[in-house]
Parts: structure tokens; C-alpha cells; sequence
């Protein structure tokens, strides 16, 4: 009776987790597309500068402050030999999905996010020459398929925001290739992870804002109506960002790997849903089945890697690759529960 109550204690709490997590997510997508769209703030450099000061204030009154979680202690050398570079790929990272968010609908932005399984294993595998098992490239095909099929039936197609959004995989990508061997060391939460990183990507980043987009700004400030509650949609916008990360640390804590995984392609799915509740851009059949297609894919490629990493190692194979488990949201960039039931 007792292990009962225990199971369904751990069961809700995972549920809650993920029904909190979602929420935060999907909400923070369509801010930043509202804000783009309906406030015609065009200046998705900006918003991510934003977003970064505000993430950089809240991980100090967290783990400073509040002391919600203890301070990883990182080498001052180390902070610029390894943070630094992984800060510059995950500003870029960041970027780029708030780039093609001002582009494309949020729909088709989910989908070709979806897209980093696949190009994380061709990476290692062109770059780094690791070879990988045929059912890790076979379980790529549905994900590569979705994603052309969703391309090509695309009702709302744009250039700019297609490469951003693919770019951007590669973004998240190469952090999470490069974090094995630059954090070597080092286990940060996503807590820890923004106290290091946001402060080197608003620095990174506030002097590219203010050249490329700060007179179009300084314009829309002259211009636009309702200032004051447009500006609190945008800087809600990272302070949501920033909370995102409390969530992802909650649900990551609280799920297995195989649920974080699949909550992760259910979270897609309810963002396409929602997004087009509130924005109605047009969706074709075909690019809904495409959406579909890519979403089982990213499903069906986690399991397979669970499914591997639970063998026996056999020196001289190669280890399944290291995915990341989420796409727009600052993740852990180090987490030894990646590989675990």
C-alpha cells in the first residue's frame, strides 16, 4: 500500500512537472512570436539581449540570493578557456531561433527544430569521424523525411527563416557535441548553466544589437503605441525565458529519460496546436502529416538510442551519440541522467 502511494506520488509529480514545463515553453514561443508579429518589435536581436539580462539577473538572485541552488564552483581560467566558447554557440543558438521565429510561423519553426537528431549524428560523424549503428541512421530517415515533407508543403515559406531555424540546429548541435569535451568536469543544471553563460552572451551579443538594430529601436520607441504594455509583454517575455530553465531542471529530475523524451515531441506538438489557435497560419494537410512524420521520427530515434545505450559496452564501438533532449530552451549543457532510465 505504502509502495503504492509512492508510485503515485512520483507519477504526479511527473506529470505536474511536465504540464508546468509545457507551459512555460509554449508560452514563451508565442511571446516571442506575439512580439514579433503583433508589436512589430522586428529585432529579434534585441528581444534575445533581453532575455539573456534577464536570465543573467535571475540565475544571480537564485543561486545568490535565494540560495535555491549552491553555486558550481568553475576555474576563473576555465571560464573563458570553456564557458566562453560554449556561451558564443549557445548565443548564436538562441539567436538564430528567435530569427526565424520573425520569419516563419511558429509551426514550421517546432518542425525544423526537430531536425537536430539528425544533424547532431551527421556532425560527429563528418567532423569528428565517429561511426554509428544502422539503426541509429535508419531511425534519421522519418525525421529527414518529415522535415523535406513539411518544407516542400510549407504554405508560409521564407528563405531567411528556414536557413535560420536550420542553422540553428546546427547551433544546438555543435554546443552539445562540444560540451562533452569543453566541460569535461563539470555538471552544470540549467540553474548554473544561465549563471555562466547569459552573462558572456549579453556581452557577446549588446554590441551586434545595438549596431544592427538599435535605430530601429530608438524608432519603434517614437513610434509605436502603448509603450508601456508593449515593453512589459517583452521583458515578461525573459523573465519567463528565464523560469523556463527552473522548469526544465524540475522535469528533468522528476522523468525518466525515455518520458523526458517523448514529453519532449508531445511539447512540439502542442506548440504547433496552440500557435495556430492564436496566430491561424495557414497549415496544409500534407505539411500537418509532415509535422507528424518528423515528430514519431524524433520518438522513434530516442527510443532507439535509450534502447542502445542500455547495452553492454564493447571496447572499440562507438557510444551512442548524445542528443539534446529539448530544442528552444537553455538546457543543461552536462547531464549524466542522458543516458539512464
Amino acid at each position: 500500500m505504502e509502495e503504492s502511494k509512492v508510485l503515485d506520488g512520483k507519477t504526479l509529480r511527473a506529470v505536474l512537472s511536465i504540464l508546468q514545463w509545457w507551459g512555460f515553453n509554449v508560452t514563451v514561443i508565442i511571446m516571442n512570436k506575439w512580439i514579433f508579429q503583433n508589436l512589430d518589435f522586428k529585432f529579434p536581436l534585441t528581444v534575445s539581449c533581453i532575455h539573456f539580462i534577464c536570465s543573467s539577473v535571475g540565475a544571480y538572485i537564485a543561486i545568490k540570493v535565494l540560495k535555491i541552488k549552491p553555486l558550481i564552483e568553475v576555474k576563473s581560467e576555465d571560464r573563458w578557456r570553456r564557458i566562453f566558447p560554449m556561451s558564443f554557440v549557445f548565443c548564436i543558438n538562441i539567436v538564430l531561433g528567435n530569427v526565424s521565429l520573425r520569419y516563419i510561423p511558429v509551426s514550421f519553426m517546432q518542425t525544423i527544430k526537430s531536425f537536430t537528431p539528425a544533424t547532431t549524428v551527421i556532425l560527429q560523424w563528418l567532423v569528428w569521424g565517429k561511426n554509428f549503428e544502422w539503426r541509429i541512421w535508419a531511425s534519421l530517415v522519418p525525421i529527414v523525411g518529415g522535415i523535406l515533407l513539411t518544407s516542400i508543403t510549407e504554405l508560409s515559406f521564407n528563405v531567411f527563416g528556414f536557413s535560420a531555424a536550420l542553422f540553428g540546429c546546427l547551433a544546438t548541435s555543435t554546443k552539445t557535441i562540444l560540451a562533452e569535451s569543453l566541460l569535461h568536469g563539470y555538471k552544470f543544471d540549467s540553474i548554473n548553466t544561465v549563471y555562466y553563460m547569459a552573462p558572456f552572451a549579453t556581452m557577446i551579443l549588446a554590441l551586434p544589437a545595438i549596431l544592427l538594430e538599435g535605430a530601429g529601436v530608438v524608432d519603434w520607441l517614437y513610434s509605436h503605441q502603448s509603450i508601456g504594455s508593449s515593453m512589459f509583454i517583452i521583458f515578461s517575455s525573459g523573465v519567463l525565458a528565464f523560469c523556463l530553465n527552473f522548469s526544465i531542471f524540475y522535469v528533468i529530475h522528476s522523468t525518466t529519460a525515455v518520458t523526458f523524451n517523448v514529453a519532449g515531441n508531445l511539447k512540439v506538438a502542442v506548440a504547433v496546436l496552440v500557435s495556430w489557435i492564436i496566430f491561424r497560419n495557414p497549415i496544409s494537410a500534407l505539411n500537418a502529416v509532415g509535422c507528424a512524420v518528423t515528430l514519431s521520427g524524433c520518438t522513434f530515434y530516442g527510443y532507439v538510442r535509450h534502447k542502445l545505450s542500455q547495452q553492454p559496452s564493447i571496447p572499440g564501438t562507438p557510444r551512442t551519440p548524445r542528443t539534446p533532449r529539448s530544442r528552444m530552451e537553455l538546457l543543461p549543457l552536462v547531464n549524466d541522467k542522458q543516458d539512464k532510465a
